[in-house]
């Protein structure tokens, strides 16, 4: 039988899941050094024909990353330079790390994405090994406003996306074409050179052209997606007219679209995912039953309203207790993937896993033996300190008797400071991976 301390419980399932998804282990298990061969994936490379070594990349986990290249091919590396979020930087010796703004891009993110153009542009070679380290976040901080952009430009329509409910795949969309380097653009600037890239997912469905807006991959997406989506979600006239101007003309044909496949650019490109969030949901599983608990995966690829995916978890632990179906407790109901919310004009301080933990919380209010858990796998939710936040069947009541109203937070998309004075956030710091996020229901029914 499992401990009756569920968040204990709860807090060994997600360590194990998030050690899982280290970008050290995940990097070094990828590439594998044998004198002049260099194993990546299933693949081998013969260094002896490569001149130069350069290291390229953006995203929250690109430290680590970096330092397990440096671990592994040490002064064979030319140069480097990987663009991290503030605050997931770590020494290294040759590969330089800078950090910027995310989600919202900022100057930094200009300087540091024309500083690995520039680099990436001189050293395009035949004879040159590029490796670019790709994870979450890398779409935000890696900036090359296209011609006639700038970055105030990218910042509002970053904004009003974020804030719209888009979920990353359109996000991302847009980015590519308002960027110089997303899209495949990367690796036109690379080439002849070969590229290979060590990827850590964090888009659902392991799209290798969503995450980080596809740099180094044929983009699918159009100029006519991009209208579409700032249309669906009507924020087309609020975009920066310079922003509808360029999708306007790429709509004429004035301006060329994304690399798409086929392109002779994209040749001597190899993706390799190295890291995801089914690899962490997989860990927590084998987590859970060494526990005690059965353990069930939903889905990894959920997406949708926050607190609608909230209701449905919390109605699948009542059906538990009510039935013993799907599986009976003591149980771990697991899923991963990346929800939205949808801000109205008045919102507070949240993100999607707290929102989760709140809708979750109202809903299992007086159902004793349940914990839901949500948690963003970068150690940030929202723009806030917290990773999640845990709820149970006294979560509501505990609010109510400071005189927060858990509806009324729910509906300004407050969670933050919902759970905040009731010590029910989870504070991880920056875990430097990013594999979306992870929720879990763990489900014991009344105690004795």
């Amino acid at each position: 039988m499992p401990s009756k301390d569920l968040r204990a419980d709860a807090d060994l399932i997600i360590k194990a899941a998030l050690a899982s998804v280290d970008p050290s282990r995940a990097v070094k298990d990828a590439l594998k050094l044998d004198g002049e061969r260099l194993t990546v994936g299933r693949q081998t490379i013969d260094l002896g024909i490569y001149k130069r070594i350069i290291v390229v990349g953006a995203g929250k986990a690109g430290a680590p990353m970096a330092q397990a290249v440096e671990q592994v091919l040490g002064g064979r590396i030319g140069a480097g330079r990987v663009v991290v979020k503030d605050g997931h930087g770590a020494p290294t010796e040759i590969i330089e790390i800078m950090e910027a703004s995310h989600p919202v891009p900022d100057d930094r993110g200009v300087e540091a994405g024309r500083s690995i153009a520039n680099l990436v542009r001189e050293e395009a070679a035949p004879d040159t090994l590029f490796l670019c380290l790709l994870s979450g976040g890398g779409s935000a901080l890696l900036v090359a406003p296209a011609e006639g952009l700038s970055l105030a430009d990218k910042q509002q329509t970053t904004r009003l996306l974020l804030a719209s409910g888009a979920d990353i795949s359109e996000i991302n969309a847009i980015r590519k074409h308002l960027s110089r380097l997303k899209g495949g653009n990367l690796a036109r600037l690379a080439a002849p050179g070969r590229l290979v890239s060590l990827i850590i997912s964090d888009v659902v469905g392991d799209r290798l052209d969503v995450i980080a807006s596809g740099p180094t991959v044929a983009d699918h997406s159009t100029w006519e997606d991009c209208r579409d989506i700032l249309v669906r979600y009507g924020i087309w006239e609020q975009v920066p007219a310079p922003v509808r101007q360029r999708i306007e003309q790429g709509l004429e044909g004035i301006i060329p679209d994304t690399p798409k496949p086929g392109d002779s650019a994209l040749d001597g490109v190899t993706n390799l995912i190295v890291s995801s969030n089914r690899m962490a949901v997989d860990r927590a599983m084998g987590q859970a039953e060494r526990l005690g608990y059965a353990p069930m995966l939903l889905s990894t690829t959920i997406e949708g309203e926050t607190k609608d995916v909230a209701r449905m978890h919390a109605a699948m632990a009542r059906e538990v207790l009510a039935s013993g179906n799907p599986l009976a407790a003591p149980c771990c109901l697991l899923s991963g993937g990346e929800t939205t919310v949808t801000l109205g004009e008045d919102f507070g301080t949240g993100g999607r896993n707290m929102e989760f933990a709140l809708a979750a919380a109202l809903d299992l209010d007086g159902l004793p033996g349940v914990l839901a858990v949500s948690v963003g796998t970068d150690g940030t939710d929202g723009p806030t300190d917290a990773a999640g936040a845990w709820a149970d069947d006294h979560s509501v009541a505990r609010g109510r008797e400071q005189n927060l109203k858990a509806r009324r937070f729910l509906e300004r998309h407050d969670a933050y400071n919902f759970f905040k004075p009731l010590g029910d956030l989870i504070i991880t710091g920056p875990t430097r991976t990013n594999v979306m996020d992870l929720r879990l229901m763990l489900v014991t029914g009344a105690e004795e």
